[in-house]
């Protein structure tokens, strides 16, 4: 369906990846790849490297000085109030539809339980 990669954080439980799987994208985990506990910059460069769109709860990556999103094939920050498994998966499912649509290449999709801000 489509080639969007991703690289699913070490903070998001690993059924964001089966999701993003189930829905056609190619999708690795920071755990997959033996980066658990590497750095935001060292991951940033991995998803660089990869050509991967990063998600991930970590607000670090919404910093557009730190990370341009142009750089990127995308950054997704997943920005909740609550976090557990049940709330993030949650989402999903939006998101899902809104990746079949919508490039996140180059930008960075700040997403809540209510709405996604695209820069």
């Amino acid at each position: 369906m489509t080639s969007l990669r991703f690289k699913v954080d070490e903070n998001l439980p690993i059924e964001v990846a089966v999701v993003l799987r189930n829905a056609g994208f190619l999708a690795d985990t920071v755990w997959d790849e033996g980066l658990s506990g590497a750095s935001d910059q060292d991951i940033a460069l991995v998803c660089r490297q990869e050509g991967r769109a990063l998600i991930t709860l970590d607000l670090d990556f919404a910093d557009i000085r730190t990370y341009p999103p142009e750089e990127y094939a995308g950054i997704i920050v997943l920005r909740l109030r609550q976090q557990d498994k049940i709330s993030v998966l949650a989402v999903m499912q939006p998101l899902i539809s809104l990746l079949q649509r919508e490039s996140v290449r180059g930008h960075l999709w700040i997403v809540d339980e209510k709405r996604v801000r695209i820069r």
